[in-house]
């Protein structure tokens, strides 16, 4: 019987033990002595937000269909468990086998936010793994890191032995081969690490130099190692219906974030708007067979015990099998209190149909995402959604009895001018007015819009990524006249608008656009005390400012200026498909307010087509 890491003293001490204990359902166990790799796979935030992470269960599910792999798990510790740990020098353990995560031999770390970058050292550091990549020994794991933040891997490069850049289930069995036959021969971590480099799609920054120009652009990015390639191919899967699949995820002994069998209906988006990144990282557009997916949901939602299904995709409307798979799930499930979850819906008459069917009498709130309140910066940004649209969608969402709506908008848009800020409160307003045309008798009480505004983070990949930031004061400032807008409309009693952190957003886009310099403000910040960067009540913005001075970093050189449309950018070496040539365009195409169609009405000519499947082909 394995013995718990922790003291039944430290478990009644801490919130939420369950977060530790590990021993789930469906958690695989395996005779550590009957294999040959130890893999821990981290997710590193604390444990009620990773569970709800479907990659990690891919990944873990994928590693434990190997006999020679134990994929285990690990999340940060919370803030009280850290200190004691801490305190008592416990050294960070994995949830199945309760052993110290140095034991292992890889640690394998999922980015999927910047905000969660000093967690990431947190991990190192309570594992007592040394921070340095290149301080590790050969008695230390390999880290590894994944997820959408690899997609600029430069900030966290000193702190990562290799970054797989892609999607998991395409390499990873043959870094494990690699791996054990490095190992069946002697080899070292140095040879293992020069064998990796030469496996498409792993970046190993160590074997990388990078020369900086007078005014601190990059003058060249060059492998220092033969075995390095000088551009790194993003790995895809085409065929995403024969990819691993876990048919019995893990289910969490306590409530997570969320607590449901998640249904990955497709990959990619087909609507290129031009601030979202993960629009480019992932085309083309790949579809799941309707008939396989309807045999996931079955095995999942026997396996797992749920009580609701969600049908997972960057938009859900473009599934082109969305009626019939939710048809299938109504009927199927029909009597089973299983209730169906579609986010990154459209606003349209289909998507409000579908709905319609898997929404209770009592509706629930619905959520839009107009992202700016005008037509002309809507046309910007390549969002594809006209007022008429928008208004449209509203009214039939208010004909079928929903009376809450959320809406999305951004501040600090490229090319935003005060008028465009007003059309926010505006728009909101003709919903609102939308809904009391109306007959009163008909209607279901009062209406309730609820306006959100981020602010604009230009992310690597997009045709974006030129653009210059504001500073948290001109942020705010933006924020408060769109507040003293919506005071002045005529249904403001229905009408409520928040907006987020304009500091955190500042921090966000130093990360985001940053390069290798940036990792010692990360690791500075961190020893001042800063984790849980993504959580209000922990975020501490004056000791992130003290570390940025103290570095010598210019926020002005990273945040506020505008780029020069031929500047090395730290990611550049990385090949997604879509090329820079693309973006160029796209970025051109904003300033001249020209809308860009989807990728199902015409081809833009972009480069993804180069990976084939998907839409690029039947297009």
């Amino acid at each position: 019987m394995r013995e718990l890491a922790l003291s039944d003293d430290i478990l009644m001490k801490i919130e939420k033990p369950a977060r530790y204990i590990g021993n789930e359902v469906n958690s695989v166990m395996k005779d550590k002595e009957k294999v040959d790799i130890r893999f821990a796979m981290c997710f590193p935030d604390v444990y009620e937000i990773g569970m709800s992470h479907l990659g990690i269960q891919i990944l873990y599910d994928l590693f434990n269909r190997r006999e020679d792999t134990w994929c285990e798990r690990v999340y940060s510790p919370w803030t009280d468990l850290d200190e004691i740990m801490r305190k008592e020098q416990i050294p960070l353990f994995a949830l199945e086998s309760q052993e110290p995560i140095r034991n292992f031999d890889f640690l394998g770390i999922t980015i999927q936010y910047e905000m969660c970058y000093t967690n990431i050292l947190q991990v190192l550091d309570l594992a007592q793994i040394p921070l340095h990549a290149r301080e590790r020994s050969e008695s230390d794991p390999i880290v590894i890191g994944g997820g959408p933040c690899t997609y600029n891997p430069e900030p966290l490069a000193e702190f990562f032995d290799i970054f797989y850049i892609g999607e998991g289930e395409t390499v990873y069995d043959r870094l494990l081969d690699v791996y054990k036959e490095n190992k069946k021969t002697g080899g070292c971590r140095q040879e293992f690490l020069e064998r990796a480099a030469g496996i498409e799609g792993l970046y190993v920054p160590s074997l990388y130099d990078v020369t900086y120009k007078k005014d601190g652009t990059i003058l060249e990015f060059v492998p220092n190692n033969p075995h390095a390639s000088s551009t790194i191919k993003k790995q895809m899967v085409l065929d995403v219906t024969k990819a691993v699949y876990p048919k019995a995820p893990v289910v969490p002994f306590i409530k997570v974030t969320q607590d449901r069998v998640v249904l990955e209906i497709q990959r990619g988006c087909i609507r290129g708007c031009r601030f979202c990144q993960a629009g480019m990282l992932y085309r083309p557009t790949r579809e799941r067979d309707v008939e396989v997916l309807k045999g996931y949901a079955r095995e999942m939602l026997a396996n797992t015990g749920h009580e609701e299904i969600s049908l997972s995709s960057l938009s859900s409307s473009d599934y082109s099998q969305l009626q019939e798979l939710v048809t299938f799930l109504i009927q199927t499930f029909q009597g089973e209190a299983i209730n169906i979850s579609l986010p990154s819906l459209r606003i349209d008459a289909f998507s409000l149909d579908v709905m319609s069917k898997v929404q209770d009498v009592k509706k629930g709130s619905l959520t839009f995402a107009p992202e700016a309140g005008s037509q002309r910066l809507r046309n910007v940004i390549n969002k594809g959604l006209t007022e008429e649209v928008i208004l449209e969608g509203a009214g039939q969402a208010f004909d079928g009895g929903w009376t809450k709506v959320k809406l999305y908008f951004m501040l600090g848009l490229p090319t935003e001018t005060e008028e465009d800020m007003k059309d926010i409160p505006k728009l909101a307003d003709k919903i609102a007015r939308r809904y009391y045309e109306i007959p009163k008798e008909q209607r279901n009480g009062k209406c309730q819009i609820t306006a959100s505004s981020s602010f604009f983070i230009p992310k690597p990949f997009t045709s974006f990524q030129w653009a210059p930031m504001y500073t948290s004061e001109e942020y705010i400032r933006r924020a408060m006249i769109v507040k003293h807008e919506f005071a002045e409309q005529l249904n403001r009693k229905s009408l409520k608008y928040n907006w987020h952190e304009a500091d955190v957003t500042i921090l966000e886009g130093l990360f985001a656009r940053g390069d290798r310099r940036i990792g010692s403000v990360i690791e500075t910040a961190y020893q001042k005390g800063c984790i849980f960067d993504s959580w209000s009540e922990y975020y501490d913005n004056e000791k992130w400012m003290e570390a940025i001075e103290e570095t010598g970093t210019d926020l002005n050189f990273y945040v506020y200026r505008s780029r020069d449309l031929d500047e090395i950018f730290p990611w550049d070496f990385i090949d997604i498909g879509v090329t820079k040539n693309f973006l160029k365009r796209e970025w051109q195409n904003a300033l001249d307010e020209k809308i860009t169609p989807n990728c199902r009405a015409a081809c833009s000519g972009c480069g993804a087509a180069i990976y084939g499947g998907g839409v690029c082909v039947e297009g």
